[in-house]
Order: structure tokens, then sequence, then C-alpha cells
């Protein structure tokens, strides 16, 4: 007796394009949920088979490119021929040197027309991102939806999607569109595509939306300070509510990123940027995001050390303006108000980090160590 079909095995397979074109319409200002995972039927990449996964990392990518020389070769041979060509090959969902090499060696718009068909088509990841790879040496003006859209799927398409979109000037409207949408592996690399643009354009953006909380985001916070001045546009007087918001999760972020990047404590304009950053917070309404950055930035300034070789007394004197301001009734109100909801960064905040810092929203009755805030 036969099984009974599951329903994915019935008619023809979602494509990955239709798949990342369907959320999309469904979320169209925002990142994919779950990044678009998982693919339709399930489809799990199967090159971890395959010996070149864990060779040399010079090697990667090889094989698959010589199934594309063979391809290529033969003057008949359609793009639906590799659909299925690459099961137990690796596939890098990265640039790749080999691949690349392929495609400068063949007819441009023959690439092309094979890239385009692979990222339009294919029902498997493995054959979408060859598509990609392809389409990313030769793509033109009007290719640019099919890139945004397959990039979409943040995790496994944002890299090459970015890689494809930053080979040409004048891209970067394209680049901001992507990066709006995408979280993970996929925002680390479009805002290290940006942070390597010039033009106001793309500092902007990077000044009030870059950081968008996720655990990643520590590998770009303190070239997003650096690249985009932020020294110089918080230090001004006519900053707006959106930028002081992403300065504190930029420096929050950099606060916690010792080992993936850029630290607070190696970051020359910390104490100026910090300070500036506390000016602008003080006239601002208490949000339950705005005290959870700000009690991170405070108990970041109470356990720093000898590390922050800043004049004595500005690290203590900038910890306790943060603290002052966060023992203030309204944002005291707004604390006590994140954790009866069971915020999730109201509840970390009444652990230790409150008890250390004395915050009174936070710190059962009774006496509490910790530093008595400056009023």
């Amino acid at each position: 007796m036969s099984a009974t079909p599951e329903p994915e095995q019935l008619g023809p397979p979602t494509t990955l394009y239709e798949h990342a074109l369907r959320l999309h319409r469904a979320h169209p200002d925002g990142p994919l949920p779950r990044n678009g995972e998982p693919y339709p039927g399930d489809r799990r990449r199967l090159w971890q088979d395959d010996p070149e996964w864990s060779t040399d990392e010079r090697r990667k990518g090889a094989r698959a490119a010589a199934i594309l020389d063979a391809h290529f070769a033969r003057a008949s041979a359609r793009p639906a021929d590799l659909v299925d060509a690459f099961h137990h090959v690796h596939v890098p969902s990265r640039p790749n040197d080999h691949i690349s090499a392929v495609a400068r060696r063949v007819d441009h718009q023959r690439v092309r027309q094979t890239g385009r068909w692979l990222v339009r088509h294919a029902a498997n990841p493995d054959a979408a991102s060859i598509g990609l790879a392809l389409l990313a040496s030769v793509w033109e003006d009007d290719d640019i939806p099919l890139i945004q859209t397959i990039g979409l799927l943040s995790r496994g398409f944002a890299p090459l999607a970015v890689h494809a979109l930053e080979r040409r000037p004048g891209s970067t409207e394209a680049l901001l569109w992507l990066a709006e949408r995408v979280t993970g592996w996929g925002r680390v690399y479009v805002v290290d595509s940006l942070c390597a643009r010039s033009g106001t354009f793309a500092r902007d953006w990077l000044l009030r939306r870059a950081c968008d909380g996720d655990f990643l985001n520590r590998y770009f916070a303190g070239k997003v300070a650096t690249v985009a001045h932020l020294h110089e546009a918080i230090t001004r007087v006519d900053t707006d509510s959106e930028l002081v918001d992403h300065t504190g999760r930029l420096l929050a972020t950099m606060a916690e990123s010792d080992g993936m990047g850029l630290t607070l404590a190696h970051y020359p304009p910390a104490r100026v940027v910090l300070e500036a950053h506390l000016g602008h917070a003080r006239p601002l309404a208490a949000t339950v995001e705005r005290y959870f950055v700000n009690a991170r930035l405070a108990d970041y300034l109470d356990r720093a050390g000898e590390e922050l070789t800043w004049p004595p007394g500005d690290r203590e004197r900038i910890r306790d303006g943060y603290l002052s301001l966060l023992d203030r009734d309204d944002w005291s109100e707004v604390a006590r108000a994140g954790l009866a909801a069971d915020n999730f960064g109201m509840s970390w905040l009444a652990g230790e980090v409150a008890l250390r810092l004395g915050l009174r929203a936070l710190v059962p009755p009774g006496p509490a160590p910790g530093h008595a805030p400056e009023v």
C-alpha cells in the first residue's frame, strides 16, 4: 500500500523567489518573519556530505564551478538542467572566486539568462544561490527587483545580493531598500557595504537606522560610529530624537562588543559622545527602550575600570548622570510598567544590574547596594 503524499509533494514546488515575494507582500516594510525560514518543503542543503566543505577555504566552490563549466560548454544546455545538478556539492552562499571566474569566461548574456532563470525558478537553495552568484557578475538595472527579492531571505541569500548590488556605482538606494528589510547576517553584510560608501544619503541612514537590536550588530556598531562620524552628529545642538535613540543603541552595542567589534574602550570619542548622548536624552520622554538602553550604558560605566583611560572622575560623573536620569519619577514609572508587562529588557534589569546600580524603580524595598544617584 503506497503512502499518501504530503501536500508539499502535490503540484509543482514553490520556488524560493515566490516564497520570498509572498512573504514580502505580507510584510512590505520590514524583514520577513524568521528571515523567510523554513524554506518551502524544508529543503535543506545537502552539501555537508561534500568533502570540499571541510577542506581548504581556497578550494570551496571549485566543484560547483566545474559543474558550471561543463554546463556552459554544451551549447544546447538549458538553465533548467542545473536545477538538480548541485545535490551533495558545496555551493557557497558568499561571493566565490571559482564561480565568478566561470561567469567571466562565458558570454555575458548567456550568464545573465541562466542566473535570472535560476533565481526566478529554482525551488532549492543551491540552484538559487548559483543563479544569484552568476547574476551578480552581469546584472542590469531591471534585475534589481529580482536580486532584492531573493535577498530578503536574509541568512542564505543577502550576502550574495549585497555583493551583486554593491558592484555597480549608484546602487546605494537599492542597498538601503534591502538594508531596511534584512536582519541577522544579511544586515551585517549590507551595513558593511554601506559603510564603504560615501555620501549623505548612506550616512543619514547609518546614523539613524543601522542597529536593529540583533546580537550580530556587534560586528558593525563601532564601524558605523566611526565612518558615519557619530561624534560630529551627536554633538550638534539640533539633533533629532531618532538620532539620539540610535546613538544610544550604537553605544550600548559597542559596550558589549568585546571580541566581535570596536568597543567603547577603544573608541576615541567615547567620552564626548556618551556625554552628548546623555545631554540629549534628558529632555526626551521616557520609554521602555530608552530606559533599557540608558541602563545598559550606566551598567557599562559602572563596571568599566582602568580600561577607560579618561580624565579622573569623568567615568563616574557620566555614569551618575545616567543614574540620575533613570531615577526620575517619569522614567521610574515607565520601568515599572515595562516590568509589569514582563518586558524582557526590564526583567533583565530587575536582576543583579538593578541591585548593583540601585535603580529604585526596579529594586525591592529595603537597602540596596550600589551607588546613590545624584539629584
